[in-house]
């Protein structure tokens, strides 16, 4: 892993960008996204240049089970109102959170990460580790399931709906394995509350109980996080 410390959020938002823009340089075709308040100083960054991304696919980690695109706090929504309205990509993939089948969703899903492998993925961290909404005890060699949000992850969110029992308790999630497919990982995170997760993550044993730790055996991860992110380290 290589760490990068940062002043603050928008530094690391700029710096994700600069390594996305050096990756477009080199004909990357696939963009592994991510949603949360975590990665909206990328998305700026992102929709404020002149890169064009009409000829880029993207794959996003998760959705909200029972949300969709009319919904204001589904990720596709999310998506759409901070990136994909503003800057167009070819294709953008998001799991379809009001599919009746949500398993047959589930291999459609890991279907189209086969189709499309993601060169550069980006992601957040949960204060409990999870990365994507693969919580504690998720299967380090999963693929694209179904998955129960914890207390915690669901506390987390509820500051984005008008009340607790809004929030749903079930997400489709991209597998720990399938985020381990793509080819650079991009990991950000700021602020001290997720101080124990990058300590976990980075000098930790690799263990289910924190997902994310499964990132130090992948071949080219960057890590971009402020100094009270990184201040167990």
């Amino acid at each position: 892993m290589e760490i990068i410390r940062v002043k603050d959020a928008q530094t690391g938002g700029e710096k994700a960008f600069e390594l996305i823009k050096a990756g477009m340089d080199k004909g990357i075709q696939t963009l592994g996204l991510a949603t949360g308040s975590t990665p909206i100083p990328l998305y700026r960054e992102m929709t404020g240049s002149d890169l064009d991304f009409s000829n880029m696919t993207s794959i996003n980690l998760d959705e909200y089970v029972g949300l969709g695109v009319e919904d204001e706090q589904s990720y596709r929504h999310f998506m759409n109102d901070n990136l994909f309205d503003q800057k167009p990509f070819k294709e953008t993939f998001v799991p379809n959170g009001k599919a009746e089948n949500l398993e047959a969703e589930c291999q459609r899903y890991d279907a189209i990460i086969n189709a499309h492998p993601v060169d550069i993925q980006i992601l957040g961290i949960g204060r409990n580790g999870h990365i994507g909404f693969n919580e504690p005890g998720a299967d380090l060699n999963g693929t694209t399931a179904v998955v129960n949000l914890t207390e915690s992850t669901i506390e987390a969110n509820k500051r984005f709906f008008d009340k607790v029992e809004d929030v749903p308790t079930k997400a489709i999630s991209m597998g720990i394995a399938s985020i381990m497919k793509g080819k650079q990982i991009i990991l950000m995170a700021f602020g001290e509350d997720k101080a124990e997760a990058i300590y976990g993550m980075v000098k930790g044993p690799v263990t289910n109980h924190v997902p994310a730790s499964a990132l130090q055996n992948h071949d080219d991860v960057i890590v971009i996080v402020d100094d009270a992110a990184a201040a167990k380290l």
